[in-house]
């Protein structure tokens, strides 16, 4: 299958070599153009950890040329750069694609489904709650990918599209997904904002200083009580919606087949098995950048609907304004396009399913 991958960074890359690996034919798109440059000449790309590897990438130079041709393509790009992806690949697709968001947050899916309906198409766009693989970017032209999830959520916007969603992300990915009701449920499964903000506010000056520090070494009992809190707070807006969504440790379990219990220790655990996993040596980092405007401030915003209180979430959101001189609510592009103030909670969740 040709597989549009928009997006070059570790993820992006991670996805290429995977799906290579499995017979199909990615390109990628760097919006950047950064790829363009890394791999001209026709450079390979170089992949270490789960695969070992070094194989032909294929870049195209523009979104539409990414676009033409593929089966379904791939937003694999952070969330600041959504709504400008989204932007241009809305103009480039055609009927019979399909589209996943890889991983989705900040209602990134209605706002394409929106996109679409004004042009007059209707796409399966398959929302993920987080990736299908851990890498990072290791060098200009390689890439380290560190796992590869044996369980995934996806759901489908619009969910008369569900089994064609899913359709596609096992055929690219293997049998690893499972469906969930709807994307606000996959809204409600990023365990990502949560946790990449407890441990940054554990392990502040580290970052700041830009000292080595273990990622999951670093949860401890006391970060991982902020992250469990945190979790009773989303367990509790899904609620709210009628959802049932993974809690933190069905989250651990089944990304790291760990045994359940509070977060610090499966993060122990964790840690045992995967020393090697450094974090962030800046705050300009995306556990910052990204999970707070895009991951706890639509959060807020959901909250404020369903009239569910979300005392920590919103702290979090005033701590990292106040440490980095930064308005993060104003960072989020995404929620201003959208205007969703004046839906009620079922009209929210209506337009979230497609109906």
């Amino acid at each position: 299958m040709r597989v549009a991958i928009i997006g070059s960074g570790g993820i992006g890359r991670g996805y290429a070599a995977y799906l290579t690996t499995q017979g199909h034919e990615p390109v990628i798109w760097s919006p950047s153009g950064a790829a363009l440059a890394d791999f001209a000449g026709g450079a390979a790309l170089a992949v270490t950890g789960k695969l070992e590897t070094s194989l032909p990438l294929g870049v195209a130079v523009d979104c539409a040329e990414a676009v033409a041709g593929a089966e379904a393509v791939i937003v694999a790009v952070q969330a600041n750069g959504f709504k400008t992806v989204l932007d241009a690949l809305a103009s480039h697709l055609v009927a019979g694609q399909s589209v996943i968001i890889s991983a989705h947050c900040s209602f990134a899916a209605l706002y394409l489904h929106r996109l679409l309906t004004q042009r007059g198409l209707d796409l399966p766009i398959a929302c993920w709650a987080t990736t299908a693989l851990t890498a990072r970017k290791s060098g200009p032209r390689s890439v380290h990918i560190s796992g590869v999830r044996a369980k995934l959520d996806v759901a489908t916007l619009p969910v008369r599209h569900a089994q064609a969603g899913l359709a596609v992300c096992r055929a690219l990915f293997g049998d690893r997904f499972e469906a969930r009701d709807d994307v606000l449920a996959i809204m409600l499964s990023n365990l990502n904002p949560p946790a990449h903000v407890a441990n940054m506010l554990g392990n502040l000056t580290r970052a700041e200083r830009g000292e080595d520090w273990p990622n999951y070494g670093s949860i401890t009992q006391g970060v991982g009580r902020i992250v469990d809190a945190m979790d009773v707070e989303r367990l509790a807006l899904a609620r709210a919606f009628g959802l049932s969504v993974r809690s933190v440790q069905d989250h651990y379990v089944h990304s790291f087949g760990v045994t359940p219990g509070p977060v610090g220790e499966m993060a122990a655990a964790v840690y045992k098995n995967r020393p090697e996993l450094l974090g962030p040596k800046t705050l300009d980092t995306r556990f910052i950048t990204e999970d707070v405007p895009f991951g706890l401030a639509p959060l807020e915003v959901l909250g404020g609907i369903a009239g569910v209180a979300l005392p920590l979430h919103q702290a979090g959101i005033a701590l990292f304004d106040a440490i980095c001189a930064r308005d993060f609510r104003a960072e989020n592009d995404l929620l201003p396009a959208l205007d969703l103030g004046g839906l009620s909670a079922a009209e929210l969740h209506r337009a979230l399913r497609g109906e």
